[in-house]
């Protein structure tokens, strides 16, 4: 998730177990605390990749805050002596604040190693958007309310109820996606579309409507299913893929930890020279946040590179503007269907 919506759920926990004690300070001090886990952004792993893939990983992981938190414990009592807070306590609220970091970014689709170092997939259940305000508003309002509350004892129920509203609202995304996957796979049944996988995630900003990635051997589909639409059917667009030009280069480290990271949602293209990879989960089409250049095409051979961001295009107004009326309007797209041969739109 954003870094606003992680530091006012750690501020919000913060409040929540050490409000009536420390007052304030456990709302400011929560909220530093749930940081910590992203500072892994600032370390520079070599490459693109390394980057991408290394990042919710030693610093996301469950075993690694567990033995960090008895640290950070031991500063908390250093730095607050005179607080009627026992070692055990701070402890308790250490880990409890970065536990709930890592757990809220399990919700997003990005991948989440909490069991790294074992060799474990990222965890990404993708039911909410990575800056989603109906989650961080609760939150952020319980967390200003206490900011400016006088009386410590008064600060911890304000903190409940953001928490409170907060996790009934991802409850809802859990209960939101199941239903999307229901529609998404019987629409694939009834169109006859034969396919290897797919993933739902929702849009910008929004848990109404919901876009799908269908992985097939003839390319990918897309499509969208609004819980607003009056029929629960997707209907879908094909794009191309061409994996046949990893072949010779499949046994990089950069492919192969693409493939792992992504789950197999990704795009590979042949443009100019370049072989590239793009991940499909994040963005939606034309628009994709992480796409990388794994292999140069020369002679008729693809030979390994070292790997590198392929900048791509952000979304524009109008396309952030055409989310918001899709959630109103009904698919306008045409179904796909397969013939037992072929896939076609």
């Amino acid at each position: 998730m954003d870094s606003v919506s992680q530091f006012v759920l750690g501020a919000a926990v913060g409040g929540a177990l050490l409000g009536p004690k420390i007052g304030r300070k456990a709302l400011l001090w929560g909220g530093v605390i749930a940081t910590v886990p992203d500072l892994d952004v600032l370390v520079p792993l070599g490459d693109p990749v390394s980057n991408f893939t290394y990042h919710r990983s030693a610093s996301h992981s469950l075993l690694v805050l567990s033995l960090v938190t008895p640290l950070l414990a031991w500063l908390m009592r250093r730095l607050h002596p005179a607080a009627p807070v026992s070692f055990k306590a701070w402890a308790g609220f250490v880990w409890l604040v970065l536990v709930t970091h890592v757990l809220l970014d399990c919700f997003t689709v990005y991948g989440t190693q909490i069991f790294w170092p074992l060799a474990v997939e990222p965890v990404g259940w993708g039911t909410i958007f990575i800056v989603d305000p109906l989650y961080t508003v609760p939150l952020l309002l319980a967390v200003v309310v206490g900011l400016c509350l006088r009386e410590p004892r008064r600060l911890r129920p304000w903190a409940n109820v953001g928490l409170a509203l907060s996790s009934l609202y991802l409850a809802f995304t859990l209960g939101a996606k199941l239903h999307v996957d229901r529609v998404v796979a019987d629409s694939l049944a009834k169109q006859g579309v034969s396919y290897r996988q797919f993933m739902t995630v929702p849009t910008y900003f929004n848990t109404v409507l919901w876009r799908t990635v269908v992985m097939t051997d003839e390319g990918y589909l897309e499509g969208f299913y609004s819980l607003t639409d009056p029929e629960p059917q997707v209907r879908f667009r094909l794009y191309p893929n061409q994996p046949q030009w990893l072949a010779e280069i499949e046994e990089s480290w950069a492919v192969q930890r693409l493939a792992w990271f992504t789950k197999g949602f990704y795009r590979v293209l042949q443009e100019d020279d370049w072989i590239t990879v793009t991940d499909l989960r994040m963005g939606q089409e034309p628009y994709y946040v992480f796409s990388f250049r794994v292999g140069r095409l020369q002679d008729d051979q693809v030979t390994v590179i070292a790997n590198e961001r392929h900048p791509q295009p952000g979304p524009s107004p109008r396309a952030l503007s055409q989310v918001w009326e899709r959630i109103f309007t009904g698919p306008e797209i045409e179904v796909c269907s397969s013939d037992g041969a072929a896939l076609t739109c």
